[in-house]
């Protein structure tokens, strides 16, 4: 069995895919579904569907299924543990096509679990959350409902059911398969709940396909049917012979997080460019001066954290544009990068589009959704080492952590004392 990965944006794409690399197979993540992705055992393109309108998305996402998928390759359509972009829209899609979607976007490792059909972040109700907030203020996050709006008729697996004998969770499957039922709500709040759902699905002979974070793929990359299509690959260490450019596009607390231990710990220079010279771009009189200003940190071998600043006309869906962008005030310079960490799907597909890099061999993960690959090929010739995550993802230390993965830098044991021991720079989840 092989696997086709369908996600929304590219961090979430890399998120996904990063636990079938860890487990030895060939797993390239790619940034359109033309590309040539060899023979590769896991793909996982990125759509760049979350902030299309839900027929568009729909329509794209089934246009990436049609063009990757072949016999023997099964489906699982990465969606955003906090239900961000066009999820229901794309799966209702896919639904007619791929058979009974099982919706499970528990991530228990990073605080989100499933329960009576709702996702809870760190214990408390995703509609509530900041996160939700920010972009669905007064929207319902029931995952039944927002399924019913797309047209999807949809069932719930309720814990008591998934822990229970195995031989009737299987049937119990089947029959709902064949109720007429379009998609199953399972609630879990653990990784083994996952991996039991991984397990009984995976044997599973009526047409179905996966719809989860990563936190059910790391459970499906655990599978034996995969783990015998894998290939021993030696994990090339990135090596320093030019700066890290660390480009961080979101604007969420936990990327200040982030942001704020990567200053306190690495030697690396930053820069903050207001959001009202991206917006006008060219036509903006200091446009040419922040393009100098990076052209010459990274000229000096120095390391550099470039960030989009915040102002009072921000509204996240100009995030896309404000990526595009300040990838086109790096691209001129980007020959002297020598490893890219890019924080937010937006930003990171932008730069990498910018610089003709259309897909990923992934090699290794360095703390959960934080994933390390190297360009399959550049129009440029360029293949610096790239890191991806999600912008309101990972422990306080991500960034950090990559940087010293990139920098091929091993951190004092005093330092990882300091992080375990102070509750203030401990990894917090959004």
């Amino acid at each position: 069995m092989t696997l086709l990965i369908i996600a929304d944006d590219l961090s979430g794409a890399a998120d996904c895919a990063i636990a079938f690399a860890g487990a030895g197979l060939d797993t390239v993540v790619t940034l359109d579904a033309a590309h040539d992705t060899g023979d590769a055992s896991v793909i996982a393109v990125d759509t760049d569907t979350r902030r299309l309108p839900g027929a568009d998305a729909g329509k794209r996402t089934l246009t990436a299924y049609q063009a990757l998928i072949k016999p023997g390759r099964r489906l699982y359509k990465k969606i955003d543990s906090t239900l961000r972009g066009n999820w229901a829209a794309e799966v209702a899609a896919l639904q007619p096509h791929a058979g009974l979607a099982i919706i499970a976007p528990a991530f228990p490792a990073t605080g989100r679990t499933t329960l009576y059909g709702q996702i809870w972040v760190n214990g408390q109700p995703l509609d509530s959350t900041d996160t939700w907030q920010l972009e669905h203020a007064g929207r319902s996050a029931d995952i039944a409902s927002m399924l019913d709006e797309a047209g999807l008729h949809s069932a719930r697996l309720p814990m008591a059911a998934l822990r229970g004998d195995r031989a009737a969770l299987a049937g119990h499957l089947a029959e709902i398969g064949r109720s007429g039922a379009h998609a199953l709500i399972v609630d879990a709040e653990t990784t083994e709940d996952l991996q039991t759902l991984a397990e009984v699905t995976a044997a599973l002979s009526e047409p179905m396909f996966w719809v989860g974070s990563g936190g059910l793929a790391r459970e499906m990359a655990r599978l034996p049917g995969l783990a015998q299509t894998a290939a021993a690959r030696r994990v090339a260490k990135p090596e320093k012979f030019a700066p890290t450019l660390v480009l961080v596009g979101s604007l969420s607390s936990v990327s200040e997080r982030q942001c704020a231990m990567l200053k306190e710990r690495a030697a690396i220079s930053e820069l903050v460019v207001p959001p009202a010279v991206l917006r006008e771009g060219m036509a903006h009189p200091d446009w040419a001066g922040w393009g100098i200003r990076i052209g010459q940190c990274l000229r000096r071998g120095e390391d550099l954290l470039l960030r989009i600043g915040r102002d009072e006309a921000f509204d996240p869906a100009e995030g896309a544009r404000l990526s595009t962008l300040l990838a086109a005030l790096v691209r001129p310079h980007f020959a002297h990068v020598g490893g890219l960490i890019a924080t937010g799907g937006e930003t990171a597909r932008a730069m990498l589009a910018a610089v003709g890099i259309g897909s990923l061999q992934l090699q290794c993960e360095i703390e959960a959704g934080v994933a390390f690959g190297r360009p399959v090929s550049s129009q440029e010739g360029h293949r610096p080492g790239v890191v991806t995550k999600a912008g309101a993802f990972g422990t306080d230390r991500a960034l950090y952590a990559a940087w010293l993965h990139m920098n091929n830098v091993v951190e004092s044991a005093q330092s990882v004392a300091d992080t375990v021991s102070n509750p203030a720079i401990q990894g917090n989840q959004s």
